[in-house]
């Protein structure tokens, strides 16, 4: 594999992973607050739908992101106020959002499938994009994918480096202490919550007017990313560096699977494009099968040596969810 190949394969990782990287920080802002959004899937799916089907009629790439926006915004809404106002199981909430608008957006998108519509373009930074291999990975891309590597900093910042940050913390942590302290966890909860759908909306027209430019309904490929995101927030212990980790390796092993295809003829190419999925939901066994009794007994009976570097390994994998985590909060 030339230098060129690879460092245009490597570029094109970061633009894969910049819509995961969106609907990940989002969840990981609204499981912080202490709430799952597990409608993450459909929602993906409704905004990419949305946002194409605005671009084509108004012609305007704005317009499109805008309405994606919206979209995750109103679903998150729907989420925080049957879990927050209504107290209904979060899970059970999410999972009916995410077959819900899995299903609108193939019946209300059907008309449009296969239509062509403006396409989100590069936009290279001067100077820096004309940089050896650097400006070839990093400055050679379109706005979006440079705003999910800001993202990822602001995030990271903001929960662990901001006073508004610490407060998100110890309402997804302890939400009676921060009650006392003059918190109003509920209306934070919903703030964090449509914030964070705002940004997993954000994703979907991502994918139709960028990475995946158009609509195809059934055939996007797009089913499935948003339990993917929901993964890899779990994966990356819910700390935002951690996480655009995971979306970073997920997006890697997609790029294998294409650019192992004309080495190994002899492997169906679907088992190589579905290969990351698995290997994903693999890794996040590994996040937290250390805490397990069989692994426990295993330890135990290696060399001592070697079982200090397994535990190290498993103790750098392990993540711990926020206490409060889809426990509604009572103030009386």
């Amino acid at each position: 594999m030339s230098t060129d190949i690879l460092l245009f394969g490597l570029a094109g990782v970061l633009v894969n992973a910049a819509p995961i990287i969106f609907a990940v920080m989002g969840e990981t802002i609204s499981e912080r607050a202490g709430v799952i959004n597990l409608s993450m899937n459909g929602t993906i799916l409704l905004a990419a739908m949305a946002g194409f089907v605005v671009s084509v009629e108004t012609n305007s790439l704005v317009a499109g992101f805008l309405v994606g926006a919206i979209v995750g915004a109103l679903v998150a809404a729907v989420v925080a106020f049957s879990s927050i106002t209504l107290k209904v199981s979060q899970v059970a909430v999410g999972f009916v959002l995410a077959i819900t608008c899995r299903d609108l957006s193939y019946f209300l998108g059907n008309p449009y499938m296969g239509d062509v519509g403006p396409r989100l373009g590069l936009a290279p930074i001067p100077f820096l994009s004309e940089l050896p291999i650097v400006g070839t990975l990093l400055f050679r891309h379109d706005i979006m994918t440079y705003l999910s590597f800001i993202l990822i900093f602001l995030a990271w910042g903001y929960i662990f480096r901001t006073r508004p940050g610490l407060m998100l913390q110890g309402i997804g942590e302890r939400p009676a202490a921060a009650f006392v302290r003059g918190a109003n966890v509920n209306r934070l909860r919903y703030l964090y919550v449509i914030i964070g759908g705002t940004l997993i909306g954000l994703a979907g027209p991502m994918y139709s007017l960028s990475v995946k430019a158009g609509w195809k309904g059934t055939i996007s490929g797009l089913d499935g990313i948003g339990w993917i995101a929901l993964a890899i927030t779990i994966f990356g212990g819910w700390n935002p560096l951690r996480a655009a980790l995971g979306a970073y390796l997920f997006a890697v092993l997609q790029w294998l699977g294409l650019a192992l295809q004309p080495l190994l003829p002899g492997i169906p190419s679907q088992v190589l494009q579905v290969a990351p999925f698995p290997l994903m939901i693999l890794t996040l066994l590994l996040v937290n099968i250390g805490d397990t009794e069989w692994v426990a007994r295993m330890l135990a009976s290696l060399p001592e040596s070697g079982r200090h570097i397994v535990e190290r390994i498993l103790r750098a994998l392990r993540a711990k969810p926020p206490a409060s985590l889809g426990v509604p909060f009572e103030s009386d």
